[in-house]
């Protein structure tokens, strides 16, 4: 495993980044911190969706230490004046959103604390493995802040603005098996397995057609927010594009001659 490649010092250390057979893992590296999302962290993660290695097919995104991340380091927002802090949630929603964005599907691998600004940053990833043991909690309401890295939008979409509400002002924690339940992931996994079913699901998200992943990941989103009528015309035009070009006739001519596609 190798740091962040053009990042170096501390920014490098906190973010490390392996790349194998088209799947780039990325190790969010604070271990002593739970993972705590600073802001040299948070622009590593910037740094690498940014210019994502070529060729790269899908991502898989964990924490070092047995945690995915406790949300975001408080210990860097005791003293900042609304402007500032107004400043630093639209940078995280500027991140999260080159996230959530990306063509090339996010796999998060979730296991012990995944809170606050974690539980923000594994609800922009396209698919979520949960661990058994994993602790899903909205804490800020008991601090007296309010969320900044885009749960108000993300993850009430996941779970409705009532639960969240719920999550907000009680604090209270869900377990991998419930948050599956309600949407915080899509797959329960026991204790200990959440990478190796994060790479198993990269390594079948990775045999896709790239322009079909990335049709799938923008369309969908892009669908979701438009009335029924214009989601059916963009439907349908996303259709269209999908089945013009190779990675169709590849599809289609794989199917006929029953074998496996493989696309370019």
């Amino acid at each position: 495993m190798t740091a962040l490649q053009g990042q170096t010092g501390a920014i490098a250390d906190i973010l490390l980044v392996e790349v194998k057979h088209a799947i780039a893992h990325l190790t969010l590296n604070r271990p002593e911190k739970r993972n705590a999302l600073n802001d040299d962290l948070i622009a590593a993660i910037d740094a690498f969706f940014a210019a994502v290695p070529a060729d790269t097919r899908a991502i898989v995104v964990s924490g070092a230490g047995g945690h995915f991340s406790s949300g975001l380091d408080l210990s860097q927002h005791v003293a900042r004046q609304p402007l500032d802090v107004m400043a630093h949630s639209r940078n995280w929603h500027r991140v999260m959103a080159r996230i959530a964005n990306s063509p090339i599907p996010v796999i998060a691998a979730m296991n012990g604390a995944v809170m606050g600004g974690g539980l923000e940053f594994g609800a922009t990833c396209h698919v979520r493995v949960a661990e058994e043991n994993v602790r899903f909690q909205m804490p800020e309401g008991l601090r007296g802040i309010f969320v900044g890295g885009g749960g108000s939008v993300r993850i009430s979409k996941l779970i409705g603005p009532d639960r969240m509400t719920e999550m907000m002002l009680t604090g209270r924690t869900y377990s991998g098996a419930e948050g599956e339940r309600l949407g915080l992931a899509h797959h329960v996994v026991p204790e200990g397995q959440a990478l190796a079913k994060a790479f198993e699901l990269a390594g079948r998200i990775a045999k896709n057609s790239p322009t079909i992943n990335a049709f799938i990941i923008e369309a969908i989103a892009q669908i979701g927010t438009m009335p029924p009528e214009a989601g059916f015309y963009a439907e349908s035009l996303t259709a269209a594009l999908s089945q013009s070009g190779p990675d169709a006739e590849e599809g289609l001519r794989a199917f006929l001659e029953k074998r496996p596609p493989v696309f370019r």
